[in-house]
This record gives C-alpha cells, sequence and structure tokens, in this order.
C-alpha cells in the first residue's frame, strides 16, 4: 500500500485482473506522488482486465481524472479491457467531459506567474517542506525514545553492522585528514606568530581549533558525504523495488525497522572518530613543533594548559549532534525517494546537500549558544 498525508492506493492482483482501489482526495499535489506509483503497478503486473475502484474517493478534480485517463489508454493499448467503478456522478461527468474533448488544450508557452503569487507559491512549498519534516523529526524522535525505554524493539545486528560501516570503514580517511590539517594548520601559524616570538601559542591554536570547531564539524562533513548518500541511496533502492512497501504490508514501520538503527550507530560513532580526528591532528601538530626544536615534553605541557575538558565535551556533544542530523536527513530522502531512474540519485545528491547546509546552521546555533554562555 503506498500513502501520503490525503490519498492512497491498494491492489488486488489475481490471474485475469487488476484492481487498484484509490481512496482519499485527488488533487494536483496527491496525485503527484500516486502518478509515478500507478503506472509501475500498471506495468509490473500486466493483466488482460484493469479494474479502477473509486468508491472510497472523498474528492477528485481534473489531476485525478487524467491519471484514471492514463490508465485507460495504456490498458486499451495493450488491447486489455477496462473498466472504472464507483466514482461518484459529478467526478464521473468531469470523466465524460474530459475523456471526450476532441481536441487537447496546447500550452504554447511557459506561464508567467506575477511576482506576488511567485512569493506566494514559494512560501508555500517552503511550509509544505517544514510541515513534512517536522513530521517526519517527531516520528523519528517517538521512535527513538520507545527504542530506548525498549532496548529489544531494536534491531542490534542492523545496528553493529552499521557501525563497522560508520567506523572502521571511515577511520582512515579521518586519521588522514585529521593529521593533515594538524601538519597544515601548524605551517600556516607559524609565520605570523614568528613575529611576535609567539611560536609555542601554534599548540594553544591548533589543539583548541580541533576539540572546539575542526574535528567536530570535518568528521560530520566526511560521514555527509560518505553515510548520508549510502542511507540515502541504500533505502531510496528499496523504495524503488518496492521493499519499504512490503515492509510495511507486513506490519513493520519502516522508521523503526531501518532509520532507528542507523540513527544510533552514526550517533555512537561520529564522538568516536571526533577523538581520533583530534589525537591524530595533535600528533602532526607535534611533529613540526618537534621540527622546530621544541621537546615533547613541552608539547605535552603547552596542550595541558590550552585544552580543558569542557573544550573536549562541547566538541563530543556537537558530534553527537551532527551525527543525529546526518543519519536522519539520509534515511529521511531514502523514505522520500520517488520512482524513476534517475530517483536514488537525487535522493542521494539532496541528502549530502541537505546535510551539509544542516550542519553549518546547526554549528553557527553552538557558536553563539556557547558564546553567550561563556563556554
Amino acid at each position: 500500500m503506498t500513502t501520503n498525508d490525503q490519498a492512497a492506493v491498494e491492489l488486488e492482483v489475481n490471474d485475469q485482473c487488476l484492481k487498484i482501489l484509490f481512496s482519499g482526495i485527488l488533487n494536483i499535489d496527491t496525485v503527484a506522488t500516486l502518478w509515478e506509483k500507478c503506472l509501475q503497478l500498471f506495468t509490473t503486473h500486466v493483466r488482460q482486465h484493469l479494474i479502477i475502484d473509486a468508491q472510497r474517493i472523498s474528492y477528485c478534480d481534473s489531476a485525478g481524472v487524467s491519471l484514471f485517463l492514463q490508465l485507460k489508454e495504456s490498458q486499451l493499448a495493450r488491447k486489455g479491457q477496462f473498466e472504472l467503478l464507483g466514482l461518484a456522478d459529478k467526478y464521473q461527468h468531469l470523466f465524460n467531459l474530459i475523456e471526450n474533448l476532441t481536441t487537447k488544450p496546447i500550452q504554447s508557452e511557459k506561464i508567467s506567474l506575477p511576482l506576488l503569487s511567485q512569493i506566494g507559491k514559494f512560501t508555500l512549498e517552503i511550509l509544505t517542506i517544514m510541515r513534512q519534516n517536522t513530521l517526519y523529526i517527531g516520528e523519528l524522535c517517538d521512535e527513538l525514545f520507545k527504542s530506548l525505554l525498549s532496548p529489544r524493539r531494536i534491531r542490534w545486528r542492523d545496528v553493529w553492522q552499521t557501525i563497522e560501516i560508520v567506523g572502521p570503514n571511515a577511520l582512515p580517511i579521518v586519521l588522514l585528514l585529521g593529521f593533515l590539517m594538524g601538519l597544515i594548520m601548524s605551517f600556516q601559524s607559524a609565520v605570523p606568530l614568528q613575529r611576535f616570538g609567539a611560536v609555542i601559542y601554534i599548540v594553544n591554536i591548533v589543539g583548541i581549533s580541533l576539540t572546539r570547531e575542526l574535528a567536530p564539524l570535518m568528521v560530520a562533513i566526511i560521514l555527509a558525504g560518505r553515510t548520508a548518500s549510502s542511507f540515502a541511496a541504500e533505502i531510496g533502492t528499496m523504495k524503488v523495488n518496492q521493499e519499504i512497501d512490503a515492509l510495511s504490508t507486513m506490519g513493520l514501520k519502516p522508521l523503526l525497522f531501518l532509520a532507528v538503527p542507523r540513527v544510533i550507530a552514526v550517533m555512537v560513532m561520529t564522538p568516536l572518530l571526533n577523538i581520533f580526528m583530534i589525537v591524530i591532528g595533535l600528533i602532526g601538530c607535534a611533529l613540526f613543533m618537534m621540527g622546530i626544536g621544541y621537546s615533547a615534553d613541552i608539547f605535552i605541557q603547552q596542550i595541558q594548559s590550552a585544552i580543558t575538558i569542557g573544550d573536549l565535551l562541547g566538541g563530543l556533544f556537537k558530534s553527537v549532534i551532527f551525527g543525529l542530523f546526518i543519519a536522519s536527513i539520509g534515511c529521511m530522502y531514502g523514505l522520500r525517494t520517488r520512482f524513476g531512474a534517475s530517483a536514488v540519485g537525487e535522493s542521494t545528491t539532496k541528502a549530502v546537500v541537505s546535510c551539509i547546509i544542516m550542519l553549518v546552521i546547526v554549528d553557527g546555533i553552538f557558536a553563539v549558544l556557547f558564546y553567550l554562555l561563556g563556554i
């Protein structure tokens, strides 16, 4: 069964007949989400007799009628039989009217909306996206809270598999970037600090930058490119192959079955990867400092005086929140994947771009909060 906020379509199949049952409101918004799915079902289940059951439709405009006509034309092109049942009289009249049009309307040029209408359309689209995201976040938080109260609901095998993919497999690139960041920052800071005889404070700059800002943000960006895209592609492929529909049919919640284990795994591994990046970055800084004549003891003493427990805990807390957003956004776009050849690629691209934008926004919020709190 495929559903959205106001419309639904169900399927009944036997040897000779394909029956599609529509319910709810069929308008330009809901039909846009059902169109590709219905055509996919029609193509997958080829039968001699196609029945459209419209008894449970509460509203239908020209968009819904156009979908019925498309299914009818496709069925008749196969030399099959088509039957429309239960459509209300006023909607049946609209169906007959559109079907009997002798000439189809031709749109010769793109419709240009007034500026005020464009602003209203854009605002409505933003509000719709915000509403959908709010509903998704609420459902996900509810499932996470219930899962933490009842750990038996969690598929721990999936959690451990995702931890391996997110953590050990991402560790080499995290170590490489962390080492290079520590080394490059040391070289870049040395030139201006030499003018003031404050080369020893390179340790302070690198250490504080890594623990408070750079390590959490860089690890999050790496996971946005690796993990969020992987989640979106994997779940999106399942959506295209109708595996998620099968889960819903069996009574399994896609969020609990697919999203919750991934979110938990990423939230666990992100702070650990953050610690590895901090350590390897400080090692790169230490190599530079020893290369210009400072001993390891002086480096350790300077690090102890520069970095506080608050700096480390603040960075780790940010990394946990970053991990929550990365996994949630990746799963969200995977579950929202449409049908079509380019659908999975579009979901993957949107997931990565949305993750990076969200990370920058959340990081800015943390910067303001830490400043106001004096952390």
